[in-house]
């Protein structure tokens, strides 16, 4: 059974490109083992990520996740079975999430994943994906 879970997190620390690299070179080598597939947006002091594959495979990452020391106020936002992956080009694709980038303001310019639906949120991943090319992205 295919799922996708949405979080969002803070990170602690100060997020260095350093941080980045190791982020989506260790996504890239776990995801590809447990065929998971997503996205993860930073920036504006947030991480906000996408995880679709399997439902055994996506909780044990959620909960290295959870227990990952550089999250802080780590939140569900959701997690729904689904019929087919939005990011399946993707082991792991980055989008930096600016509170400055103009689409984000046009579009959304109060958006908070704390207090948005799961929806929004989503409709947010969507737009920045379609609106720019992820930063760095990691090929299934």
């Amino acid at each position: 059974m295919l799922v996708r879970l949405l979080y969002v997190s803070q990170p602690i620390g100060p997020v260095t490109t350093t941080v980045t690299t190791l982020i989506l070179e260790q996504s890239n080598i776990y995801n590809k083992k447990e065929n998971i597939t997503g996205v993860l947006c930073q920036g504006s002091g947030l991480w906000m990520q996408a995880l679709e594959g399997e439902r055994h495979q996506v909780n044990v990452l959620y909960a290295r996740i959870m227990a990952n020391r550089h999250h802080h106020n780590l939140e569900l936002l959701s997690m729904e079975e689904i019929t087919h992956r939005r990011f399946g080009e993707w082991s792991m694709a980055l989008v930096h999430l600016s509170k400055d980038d103009p689409m984000v303001q046009m579009a959304h310019p109060e958006f908070d994943p704390y207090s948005a639906t799961s929806k929004d949120a989503m409709s947010l991943l969507d737009a920045l994906l379609k609106t720019s090319s992820p930063i760095s992205s990691m090929a299934s």
